[in-house]
């Protein structure tokens, strides 16, 4: 973060007044003065303005990205797997993934750097719905869905019911949309294993009433009040 944006969000002073007080030598980095306007601060940079240091209190942002396949929603990965992060090169706040979803899932992810939300909507006492489509192998029978809607085992333990229902039928697939408030590891993946029927292809189309929309596959966007807001009362 440049040092001007630095000294405002700590509520110091504006951006151009950061600027002045830089360059008369009130501004001190790790106690030494710094005139340099366009200095980046570092996460264990001690930044003072007249002789009192401050933190910059970061402003809480919230995107939707479309998440393509191969990534791995982490901040960082042991294996030097390409992350979320990297699709947003444009963000300079320290945002995280809410959720995960694994690397071969396509879709909805919400990213944001608001701790609050992020644990409202990722814990399962929410009860926030995620809405899932999911091409799956073979010809899914009405009992096989009622399984689905009544809850099936998945790793020893019975899952909530969900709310499933066939979107389109072929010869060898179908798909489903299938809306669950869990957020067990890999779960529609397992249940849908559960019931005879492996995944081919899994999309996360929406969370609670947050849709992507146009958003392509890689593309990400901010969320808009009305959409924040409306996430904040589910």
């Amino acid at each position: 973060m440049r040092l001007n944006k630095y000294i405002a969000q700590a509520g110091i002073a504006s951006r151009r007044k950061a600027d002045e007080l830089t360059k008369n030598g009130h501004v001190k980095v790790n106690g030494k003065i710094m005139r340099e306007l366009g200095y980046d601060v570092k996460p264990d940079d001690v930044v003072s303005v007249a002789g009192k240091v401050i933190k910059a209190r970061e402003a809480l942002v919230y995107y939707a990205l479309n998440k393509p396949p191969g990534y791995i929603t982490t901040t960082a990965d042991e294996h030097d797997r390409p992350t979320v992060l990297s699709l947003l090169r444009d963000v300079s706040e320290r945002i995280f993934p809410v959720g995960r979803l694994d690397a071969d899932t396509t879709g909805l992810l919400i990213l944001t750097n608001d701790g609050e939300l992020a644990q409202h909507l990722a814990h399962p006492s929410g009860k926030v719905y995620k809405t899932y489509v999911a091409a799956v192998d073979g010809i899914v029978s009405q009992d096989g869905l009622q399984q689905l809607r009544d809850g099936v085992l998945v790793d020893g333990r019975r899952t909530a019911p969900a709310i499933a229902r066939i979107v389109q039928e072929s010869a060898r697939e179908t798909v489903l949309e299938i809306k669950i408030h869990e957020g067990r590891n890999r779960q529609v993946r397992k249940m849908c294993r559960a019931i005879g029927h492996p995944v081919l292809r899994l999309e996360r189309t929406a969370i609670g009433d947050l849709e992507l929309g146009r958003t392509k596959q890689g593309h990400y966007r901010k969320l808009t009040r009305q959409e924040i807001d409306a996430l904040k009362k589910l």
